[in-house]
């Protein structure tokens, strides 16, 4: 009997009302179900933690990316003695933290002087597994280095070489590695 006088009474309600009421009756549906989602897969505050993170990656990147563009084109090294642009302690640190790519140029210069990598680097047909640039904190210079193995040749032997990078060229969009000294 209750049940039915208030469900005349609900019948009895203006049709905005209950619209209004039924607009209300999906929206607590709506954030219940997104809070028990929530409470299940979470990672709100993992998930903010990870934007922030690459927010300053990004905001680091572009500031590199602008000290990049307003370095003059071609070879930048660190010693005196050159005609070329001689980069600044804090300079150097920034370019070599930008720096990916170290092209061939010096993947053959630093070959030299290590004969079994050249050997490897010839018969596996001038493939380089990986290569690096890294800044050491510790000795405040810049290392870059590449490894080679004979794997895809049957040679079961892998060599890093490495060395202390000492110039850069910069192409005015990026930098590379212009010179390994691994010696």
């Amino acid at each position: 009997m209750l049940k039915e006088n208030y469900l005349n009474k609900i019948k009895d309600l203006p049709e905005t009302t209950k619209q209004f009421g039924g607009l209300v009756f999906i929206l607590i549906i709506i954030f219940t179900s997104f809070s028990i989602l929530n409470i299940m897969f979470g990672g709100g505050d993992e998930l903010v933690r990870k934007m922030k993170l690459e927010e300053e990656r990004i905001a680091q990147e572009k500031k590199l990316s602008e000290l990049i563009s307003k370095l003059p084109s071609g070879i930048l090294v660190t010693f005196d003695g050159t005609d070329h642009y001689k980069l600044t302690d804090e300079v150097y640190e920034q370019v070599c933290k930008v720096t990916k790519l170290i092209p061939q140029r010096a993947i053959m210069g630093a070959n030299f002087l290590n004969f079994r990598a050249h050997e490897i680097y010839t018969i596996n047909g001038n493939k380089i597994d990986e290569t690096f640039v890294k800044w050491d904190e510790e000795k405040n210079k810049c290392f870059a280095g590449f490894t080679v193995s004979g794997d895809n040749v049957g040679v079961n032997e892998s060599i890093t070489v490495s060395g202390e990078a000492l110039s850069f060229l910069s192409t005015g969009i990026d930098t590379r590695v212009y010179y390994i000294k691994n010696f």
